[in-house]
């Protein structure tokens, strides 16, 4: 019976071994057509592309693509890679990635809102290539986002409010596109200063010094008071005597 049991155990470990493997590949396999796709969609005139090779099991051997121990793609550097064409739905199915860099291509058309799916996104670069449209809405849902910089492209339409809510982000740059409407000033975007929005002249809101149509003016900055020569005296005189005015009758003056 013993014996038995030993052998059953052994088979139930060897069928749970099997069965991650297969998951393994079968989500890596995944992640590969995700990245092709993106590859058939990009014109790469320096062949920065050329080792995504469709008939590797994964993509974790591929250059500019990083895995983690899972053999799962946490990272695409693709910066400055003289890319175009367009950035496809499907990179939105690499659920454990964490940093998508394809700044300073001419990658053009929407931002697809597929990339809202990736949970674990820390760093989302997109500045200095050619989309255009709205920011999608989705780019919410990004609760581990730290930097979103969209800066130096051709997008339109007003900021969603939904980004507001992303606590994590700490490096936020619109500037530079045709974005129109009130800039959002509660949640994490109290933090942000004018240069994140800069050079859209459609904006408007007190982080940028325009009013929004139909609201009331700002209200003028409180007058400038030079400090007084007699402040020192008085803030030490001050320090004599308790809340209420009375002096403290142990001190000597």
């Amino acid at each position: 019976m013993e014996r038995e049991a030993g052998v059953s155990l052994t088979a139930q470990w060897m069928i749970l071994v099997v069965f991650i493997l297969l998951f393994s590949r079968i989500s890596a396999n995944m992640e590969g057509d995700a990245l092709r796709n993106l590859r058939v969609n990009l014109q790469d005139p320096n062949n920065v592309l050329q080792s995504w090779d469709p008939t590797l099991v994964n993509p974790c051997t591929w250059i500019h693509v990083t895995c983690n121990i899972h053999n799962s793609v946490v990272r695409v550097d693709l910066g400055n890679a003289a890319l175009s064409g367009q950035l496809v739905p499907q990179v939105g199915q690499l659920k454990n990635l964490q940093y998508l860099e394809l700044y300073g291509n001419n990658i053009s058309g929407p931002i697809p809102s597929d990339l809202g799916n990736l949970k674990n996104l820390a760093s989302l670069d997109l500045f200095l290539n050619s989309f255009s449209g709205p920011i999608p809405d989705t780019l919410g849902k990004l609760t581990k986002l730290r930097f979103l910089r969209l800066n130096n492209n051709s997008l339109s339409g007003s900021i969603p409010m939904s980004l507001t809510k992303i606590t994590a982000l700490q490096v936020l740059d619109l500037s530079n596109n045709r974005l129109t409407g009130p800039v959002p000033d509660n949640g994490s975007f109290s933090l942000f200063t004018p240069i994140s929005f800069v050079n859209n002249l459609g904006l408007c809101g007190p982080v940028t010094g325009k009013p929004c149509p139909g609201s009331p003016p700002f209200a003028p900055p409180p007058p400038f008071i030079p400090p007084s020569t007699n402040s020192y005296n008085v803030g030490k005189a001050e320090n004599c005597q308790d809340i209420g005015g009375r002096k403290h009758p142990n001190k000597r003056y």
